[in-house]
């Protein structure tokens, strides 16, 4: 739907019309009002204007009070088509202001002639790598076969030539400094130093001159069998006066290889992460940032080849690029290139004899259809329009379809032949409000002779508001009334009645009931259904809940009052832990069906009630001076011998470290209990201090016998260690026999002499 948004004001404050609600039901009426003065009924949305012709005038509409804007095309440049000379005219209209009704089309003519003669610009890429060392012979002799074969289909014909290998960096290029000189094979003399993409020969109509700078060119080399062919696709593309790309050309782009192309993201390996740019950076006819920036998408150089009204034609042994490259040729190189020249023809009459009108920039909402007129033409469709097998010199024409499925901002969009210059500038106004602008006296009785009449619709004086101006305002003025018709700040009147002087009028159902509440909120007519039929035929809708007859319960109204499947074996009624509906217990959270006798998700009874336990057995722990107030209605404990009830026993700790056994019996309700306390607790015996006394001293007397020991042991080990010091000394030491005279007489006595 399309919304159409009017104000009205008069004075300081006037009724508000907030939004019109314009029904599609047919392209031809869409955004149809009526204007008659007493076309709405009081209380009547304003909104019921707006529909169809047909139903404005079956509702008693006028066709005079009918107004329906109409799509506008007007053609504000239509140059003549001149099939000839260096800046022809092929496409026709040159520029159309369209405006719009949202899913309203409109449709125009689109003529095109391709001129005879049109000059043409070609470039020839080629990669020279040492795999394409014969090829280069023969491209070499190419220059004369290329102009001739160009000036066929015009006398303005020039040819460009440049080439390519790989990034001279690792592992596309061998950077050994003598293989970055020389990356042929050693015996071949004739090789140049490593490049990416070098532009040799801008566009020139000389043969000999693209002879000469072709023949000194040689055979280079990479490591790797994928090229960096996209790089220097890219280049070409977008170096426009390195190249000597003409304003008014067709463009050819000719690669030339017998190997793959890296892509982007392929730089990577080498250690370069930043992206392509789509610029132009060429510097001494070099591509100089080959080593710093990745290889482009193929989605990249598609979109600056179709920007630069650049053609490509791929002469190469294997295709690739061509199926991803829109308005490309493709041919298959032979292993020499000797057909080169052939494959060029070839696709050149492929490209100029096919024509295929696209759209640039299109805006959102806004769908385009073409549909070609010509002897070959191809289907229709919303992404372009073609026309094959097109003799150079005739014309051709497409039906453009336009629409727009929303009320959009002023915009415009290029619509262009793919390879051609010439554009047809499209600009989109949307025809969003109904221009009316029929008035009467300032006081009319149609409007409580409290306004004047616009366009069918009142326009109150200060003071008053409402559809005929019947409401006083006092000091509120038309959009503080309406929020008092809105509930939390929601749709006013829940859409189903209208604000009459800032309280609702409600509409009538479908069936002839009336909806109501303050905000028209409830209606009689919505509620749960049981067995088809409305609450179970056992109960009356009010305001989308059942109010069941006597006897009968259920969202539904579809169970009879009964508690006979919610007893239990005690007489109860879910254990009181539930409440019994449609002869069912709905347990309490944690609790289970069928009757809420257990709880799964509970904390374990043993812990929480361990306190009254042990005050009401044992009249001891936290709870021993307000026992009877704090456990009295949740647990009843007795003292016993022998348990009697079933199930788990409860062993815990008390405050006074004694160990305490019970059994708990879950009552009647969500926190009774019945409990049985063993009368005997398990306490453990005091400490013999005496023992621990004892105990103490002879561990220190034993831990000092053991000091002296060790001390002892220490000394002795000493001992033990000088004294066989002294032996191995004593096994070293050595004795001399000395000779001595005693009184003059010779005798012999012998002195042993300790060293």
């Amino acid at each position: 739907m399309w919304f159409l948004k009017s104000h009205f004001t008069t004075f300081s404050t006037i009724f508000h019309f907030e939004y019109y609600y314009i029904l599609w039901n047919k392209e031809s009426d869409v955004g149809t009002i009526c204007f008659l003065e007493n076309f709405t009924k009081a209380g009547e949305q304003e909104a019921v204007r707006c529909d169809t012709v047909e139903e404005l005038m079956e509702r008693g509409c006028r066709m005079e009070d009918v107004i329906s804007p109409k799509n506008d095309i007007d053609i504000t440049a239509n140059q003549a088509l001149s099939p000839e000379g260096r800046e022809p005219v092929q496409m026709r209209p040159q520029r159309i202001n369209l405006k719009l009704r949202p899913g309203l089309p409109a449709t125009f003519k689109v003529s095109f002639k391709r001129a005879v003669g049109y000059p043409v610009d070609l470039y020839y890429l080629m990669d020279l790598s040492y795999s394409m060392k014969d090829d280069l012979a023969n491209v070499k002799e190419l220059g004369k076969d290329l102009l001739a074969v160009l000036k066929k289909v015009t006398k303005h014909a020039r040819i460009g030539f440049g080439a390519f290998v790989d990034k001279t960096v690792l592992p596309y290029t061998n950077t050994n400094k003598k293989k970055l000189e020389k990356p042929c094979d050693e015996n071949d003399q004739q090789c140049q130093a490593a490049f990416g993409y070098r532009h040799v020969l801008s566009m020139t109509d000389s043969e000999a001159e693209f002879r000469n700078q072709v023949s000194q060119q040689y055979i280079s080399g990479n490591l790797d069998p994928p090229e960096g062919s996209l790089d220097a696709m890219m280049q070409a593309a977008v170096c426009r006066n390195e190249i000597g790309w003409r304003n008014s050309s067709t463009r050819l782009l000719v690669l030339t290889t017998d190997a793959g192309f890296h892509t982007a993201g392929d730089g990577k390996l080498a250690g370069i992460l930043e992206p392509n740019d789509e610029q132009c950076h060429m510097g001494g006819q070099l591509y100089t940032k080959s080593n710093e920036m990745d290889y482009p998408s193929v989605g990249q150089l598609a979109t600056m080849l179709e920007k630069n009204n650049i053609q490509p034609i791929f002469a190469v042994t294997q295709n690739e690029l061509s199926e991803m490259i829109p308005k490309s040729e493709v041919g298959i190189l032979s292993s020499d290139s000797r057909n080169v020249v052939q494959l060029i023809e070839n696709a050149y009459n492929k490209l100029s004899s096919k024509v295929t009108v696209s759209h640039d920039n299109i805006p959102n909402d806004v769908r385009v259809l073409y549909t070609p007129i010509c002897n070959n033409p191809g289907p229709a469709g919303y992404s372009e329009g073609v026309c094959d097998k097109v003799p150079v010199g005739e014309m051709i024409s497409f039906n453009v379809t336009v629409t727009a499925d929303s009320c959009i901002k002023t915009q415009s969009f290029t619509i262009r032949p793919q390879g051609i210059k010439d554009t047809l500038t499209v600009t989109i106004t949307p025809v969003c409000e109904c221009e009316c602008a029929r008035s009467v006296d300032s006081v009319h009785q149609h409007c409580s002779d409290k306004g004047s009449v616009d366009c069918g619709i009142c326009r109150c004086v200060e003071g008053f508001i409402g559809q005929f101006c019947e409401c006083s305002s006092g000091n509120k003025d038309t959009s503080a009334l309406r929020a008092s018709c809105r509930r939390d700040n929601g749709t006013e009147c829940e859409g189903r009645g209208d604000c009459v002087c800032g309280r609702c009028q409600c509409h009538t159902t479908e069936s002839g009931s009336s909806y109501h509440g303050e905000f028209c909120q409830c209606d009689d007519e919505h509620c749960e259904k049981f067995q088809n039929k409305l609450c179970g035929g056992n109960g009356q809708c009010n305001c989308g809940e059942c109010k069941c007859n006597p006897g009968y319960e259920g969202s539904a109204c579809q169970c009879t009052v009964s508690e006979e499947g919610c007893r239990t074996p005690n007489n109860s009624v879910c254990y009181g832990r539930g409440v019994c509906k449609c002869n069912r217990c709905e347990c309490k959270e944690g609790y289970q069906r069928p009757h809420c006798q257990t709880c799964l998700g509970c904390p374990d009874q043993c812990l929480s009630k361990l306190n009254c336990i042990e005050c009401l057995g044992f009249m001891s722990g936290p709870l021993k001076d307000n026992c009877n107030t704090v456990c009295r209605g949740s647990v009843h404990g007795e003292t016993v011998e022998q348990f009697t009830i079933p199930g788990k026993e409860c062993l815990q700790k008390d405050s006074e470290g004694c160990w305490i056994k019970f059994k708990l019996e879950q009552l009647v309700g969500e926190d009774v209990y019945r409990a049985e306390i063993d009368k005997q607790r398990e306490c453990p015996k005091p400490p013999n201090v005496t023992a621990i006394i004892a105990g103490s001293l002879a561990g220190v007397a034993i831990i000092g016998i053991l000091l002296l020991l060790l001390v002892k042991l220490l000394i002795h080990l000493n001992d033990l260690k000088e004294f066989r010091k002294f032996e191995n000394e004593k096994k070293k030491s050595k004795w001399a026999d000395v000779s001595l005279a005693l009184f003059g007489t010779w005798a012999t006595s012998t002195i042993h002499i300790y060293f």
